[in-house]
């Protein structure tokens, strides 16, 4: 399968180990709260965008300066870094899409080694989050029509095309995309993979493709 040209990667729970906002709502000791709404969203069974808004505006009054500092610090998954590289030796074009925030994935870029970053900004004003958010991300759509123009513009099909999530908002994705990778994913995922990892290593793709 050496035609895969395109390579997407989610963010939270797949390049990196946990989910981004429940890390700022530990912050506010809403960690609970919101991981329960993240479940909820990731699962399928609450629409994501109501879902973001929702989380987002838990986080009102949060110092700017903190959402930066968790941003930075996050757990990388194991194995990110050693299977973008493998898979741009391989000339692919790597790109992360992410329900989360460009705090957290634009500093990740150069860490990790993807070409791309598209997410959602967190709105903050006089240096803290006013609860507000905007971006390339929002909707449960978003992934999937963000692909299918990047494949556009870069003349790559559907079947040179990788995709790897965990959740329900990388269905929109996994719908143009010939390899579908469930990374340690909710089941609503799982059924519309053909490859399926449950092992929290990124590496283990590598072995499939």
């Amino acid at each position: 399968m050496n035609m895969l040209k395109l390579a997407v990667f989610d963010f939270d729970s797949t390049l990196m180990d946990g989910e981004t906002i429940d890390f700022f709502a530990e912050e506010l000791g809403l960690g609970e709260q919101v991981a329960h709404i993240t479940e909820e969203a990731m699962s399928g069974r609450l629409d994501f965008f109501e879902s973001l808004q929702q989380r987002v505006s838990l986080l009102k009054g949060l110092d700017f300066s903190v959402v930066e500092k968790i941003s930075h610090n996050l757990p990388y998954m194991k194995g990110a870094k050693e299977t973008i590289a493998e898979l741009k030796k391989r000339g692919m074009t790597v790109v992360c899409f992410s329900g989360g925030f460009r705090t957290a994935t634009s500093y990740a870029k150069d860490i990790l080694g993807y070409d791309a970053d598209f997410s959602n900004a967190l709105h903050e004003k006089d240096g803290k989050l006013t609860g507000l958010v905007g971006g390339d991300m929002m909707f449960n759509f978003s992934k999937g029509d963000m692909l299918v123009r990047l494949q556009n513009i870069l003349g790559v099909s559907e079947e040179e095309t990788l995709v790897c999530g965990d959740g329900a908002n990388d269905l929109s994705m996994f719908a143009h995309a010939g390899t579908r990778v469930a990374f340690c994913a909710r089941e609503i995922l799982e059924r519309e993979a053909n490859i399926i990892i449950k092992e929290k290593d990124l590496t283990k793709i590598l072995e499939q493709i």
